[in-house]
This record gives structure tokens, C-alpha cells and sequence, in this order.
């Protein structure tokens, strides 16, 4: 199983103060260090993180392949194709939301994502789409001809929070209130089944296939047993951890467990 480390956060905690230091740059060399496949990282519309100056600064200088999360906005393409990531993992962005809230909406914006792929793909850049495990979705990416789709976990996620950790309904949470153990129980047996049929048959239409979202040390290791994901992208948990057991045990701790049989 392969980790990218999305290291988003390191610049959040940056953008706090406004100023200089923690530099994202400086977490490239332990991320390969420690076991790392991958660095994710996001260019939001609204640069509320990671900027322009990181992210080609990141792209440029990274031993690991960077894959480079970003809204189908044309000026973001722009910049994109301009930076030229080794992936570009398209995903939906509303400003008012704290995180990516969801999947792409492939059956709606087709059209539009059609052109965004293929402008990609013209700069020699592979591309994926962060979509919900729907089979309709599934295949949309596929006709679309991507590479990879990176499944949603945010709806297991919640649910696994919800049911372990005792936490009311949040915006980050399920629509369902006041929710039994034993219903919590039921959905989230609902919700790993559904991203490991999903998953099969992504893999079947000859899609790579991703996940991420909500992923934590707690959480991950039923995900990870899914054959069918080949790769897991997780960032807020590792950099959470690494706050108090620095970045190489975090990411090591993390890359045992989504190895682990």
C-alpha cells in the first residue's frame, strides 16, 4: 500500500501567524526519509495554505512525486499545467468549507472536466478524480479516460468517529442524528463494503485506485486491507501526531499500519 503525506497542515499552521516558518519545504526529506511514497498537496482557490510560491517550490524541489489537489477552475488549470505535478487529483471546493466536503460531481460538470483532462493530459500530466464510491461515478471516470480515481472516505470516517470516539454531529459529521451503536454499527459495515465493491470494480474498468479523507491512526487499517486501493493520501492526522512525536515517527507509525496484513 503506498502513503502519500498530504502536508496541507504544515502551512495552516504557517498561515496562522502569517508568517515564514513552518516552511512545507522543510518536511520533504523526512517525508522520503521515513517511508513516504508520495507528497498530496492542495492549491485551493482561495490559498488559504498551500500558495503559488509552495507549490512550485514543492513540485521543483521534492525527491517523491507530488500530487497536486486542485478545483477545475481555468486559472488553477493554468497553473497546473504550468507546474507540471506528476498527478493533478481534480476535487470540488466550496470557500465556506473547512475541508473538501465530498466527491466531484463528474455527471454534472462532464463536459467541463472532459476539457480539463484532456488539457492535462496534453502537459504530460496524469490525472485523477476525487470522486464518492458511486458506481455511476466509477465509470463516468473511466469515459473521461483518467488514470486514477481517489475514493472518498469521509462518510466512513465520520461514522467510525461517531460510533469510537463518541462525538456529536458536527458539520464534519453524518446527517443522522441521535443514531444507535448498533445503527452506527450497520452503516459502517455499509460504508467499508460499499468503498470495497467500489474499488473492485474501479479496478476492473482498469482504473488506479486511491482513497483518502478523515483517515487516522484509529481508522485506517480496514481501508488499507482493501486490495483493490492501491495507494491512501492522509495529512491532518499525521501532522496532528507529528506536533508531539515529531514528523518521522508519525509517518512511520502511519506507514506500519496501512502495510500491516
Amino acid at each position: 500500500m503506498l502513503l502519500g503525506v498530504n502536508i496541507d497542515h504544515i502551512a495552516v499552521l504557517r498561515e496562522a501567524r502569517k508568517i515564514n516558518d513552518p516552511n512545507p519545504i522543510d518536511a520533504l526529506g523526512i517525508c522520503k526519509l521515513s517511508g513516504a511514497d508520495q507528497i498530496t498537496i492542495h492549491l485551493r482557490e482561495d490559498r488559504r495554505h498551500i500558495n503559488d510560491t509552495d507549490a512550485k517550490n514543492i513540485i521543483q524541489l521534492s525527491p517523491l512525486p507530488v500530487n497536486l489537489e486542485c478545483s477545475i477552475n481555468d486559472d488553477i488549470i493554468d497553473i497546473v499545467c504550468q507546474l507540471k505535478p506528476m498527478r493533478a487529483t481534480l476535487v470540488p471546493e466550496n470557500r465556506d468549507e473547512v475541508t473538501t466536503e465530498g466527491g466531484l460531481d463528474v455527471k454534472n460538470n462532464f463536459d467541463k472536466i472532459k476539457k480539463v483532462v484532456q488539457k492535462l493530459h496534453d502537459h504530460e500530466i496524469e490525472v485523477s478524480l476525487f470522486i464518492d464510491p458511486y458506481k455511476e461515478a466509477i465509470g463516468l471516470s473511466k469515459e473521461l479516460e483518467v488514470e486514477w480515481i481517489e475514493l472518498h472516505t469521509g462518510s466512513y470516517a465520520n461514522i467510525y468517529a461517531m460510533l469510537n470516539l463518541n462525538l456529536n454531529n458536527s458539520a464534519h459529521s453524518i446527517k443522522e442524528l441521535e443514531l444507535s451503536k448498533a445503527e452506527l454499527k450497520e452503516l459502517l459495515k455499509i460504508s467499508l463494503n460499499t468503498l470495497k465493491t467500489s474499488s473492485k470494480e474501479a479496478k476492473k474498468l482498469g482504473l488506479k485506485v486511491a482513497a483518502g479523507h478523515g483517515l487516522n491512526y484509529q481508522n485506517v487499517k480496514p481501508i488499507a486491507s482493501i486490495k483493490a486501493i492501491s495507494e491512501l493520501n492522509i495529512g491532518q492526522s499525521i501532522i496532528a501526531r507529528s506536533v508531539f512525536t515529531g514528523l518521522k515517527e508519525a509517518i512511520v507509525s502511519m506507514k506500519t499500519l496501512v502495510q500491516e496484513k
